[in-house]
């Protein structure tokens, strides 16, 4: 339980920074008249300004893609960039640092294995217009294709200096009508296309389903074993437990006392289990980075707190008990007579 409680807490933070849960609630896209779309009546810098402009907007960022190749490699990579608001790009930063100037780039684990590169080495880009540019490699994410980087919008327009937006997204604020703001965007540009972001976070559902499961059967294993340790304990026991119902002890006395003895074994197992579990998590997460390349930053690792390890303890308790309940109750039942009989 401890090992399903953190690594429970590390997939839970990493779908809600990589699936952008919370980062925008709606996603205005520009209509193309290749796909059919009518075409926005305003041009890419003002279609930022009008979305910045309509009411509840708190924060608006133009986002796009721009296609280039590294200097000396024949497959070309691609560029996502973010102009304007806040670092919406940001959120999934996991080792090294962010962009703070001009020539800088970050990308993923799957990157840099693919073309053998470190983080603070450089590399030059090429734009299909002939332009080049020397960039530095400063951090990596938690995620992305082996084709795929991030820039600053400098360092874009300086490949290409026509790159534009296809897609903005917009942080409303607190308590703001998304529905309204959608009908908004229509009305104002007929060419732009509105979506709401969905605040259900797929990933993390699939996340809690699994360990909310591997939890409950780990629960219902241990349980069981703490059943059979109590059956052959009541067995072995009934002439002392025969002789103390003579005396005056009654079956709830009797229930309590073997519920209360294998909790305490309980609360001891729980404690040992603690270090064990916390060890396997360290095992099994730099497993599950270096096989995947991912990377989790040091935030979504830190998932010890006293109540997170206050509740395995006590769990062990609460399976002791919830095992040892049953036999209990049926070695109290068990008449005194027939506990002495071969006496």
């Amino acid at each position: 339980m401890t090992f399903s409680t953190g690594l429970w807490a590390t997939m839970v933070s990493y779908s809600d920074a990589v699936e952008g849960v919370g980062r925008t609630q709606v996603v205005v896209w520009r209509g193309e008249s290749r796909f059919g779309q009518t075409v926005p009546e305003h041009g890419d810098a003002a279609t930022q300004a009008l979305l910045r402009s309509l009411p509840h907007a708190a924060d608006v960022s133009g986002v796009g893609f721009a296609g280039v190749r590294l200097l000396g490699q024949s497959q070309d990579v691609s560029i996502e960039w973010a102009r304007g608001g806040r670092s919406v790009l940001q959120d999934d930063h996991a080792r090294g640092r962010w962009m703070r100037r001009p020539g800088e780039v970050v990308a993923s684990g799957r990157f840099l294995s693919k073309y053998g590169l470190r983080i603070g080495e450089s590399f030059t880009l090429a734009a299909a217009n002939g332009r080049h540019e020397r960039v530095t490699l400063v951090g990596e994410v938690m995620s992305g294709p082996a084709d795929w980087m991030r820039a600053d919008w400098a360092t874009v327009t300086a490949l290409a200096p026509d790159a534009q937006a296809n897609q903005y997204w917009v942080r409303l604020a607190p308590g703001a009508d998304v529905g309204a703001y959608t009908k908004a965007v229509r009305a104002a540009d007929p060419g732009l296309y509105p979506t709401e972001q969905t605040s259900v976070n797929a990933g993390v559902v699939t996340v809690i389903s699994s360990a909310s499961t591997l939890t409950l059967m780990l629960t219902v294993v241990a349980a069981m074993g703490v059943f059979n340790t109590v059956v052959l304990s009541a067995r072995e026991r009934r002439r002392d437990l025969g002789m103390l119902k003579s005396i005056g002890m009654t079956p709830r006395q009797v229930t309590v006392m073997m519920v209360v003895s294998m909790a305490g074994l309980g609360l001891v197992g729980g404690i040992l289990g603690l270090p064990l579990g916390v060890a396997a998590y360290r095992v099994v997460i730099p497993m599950t980075e270096h096989s995947s390349h991912l990377a989790f930053p040091a935030r979504m690792l830190d998932v010890w707190h006293p109540w997170t390890v206050a509740l395995p303890a006590l769990a062990g308790v609460a399976i002791e008990g919830l095992g040892a309940v049953i036999p209990a109750r049926a070695a109290a039942r068990q008449t005194i007579a027939r506990a002495l009989h071969t006496e």
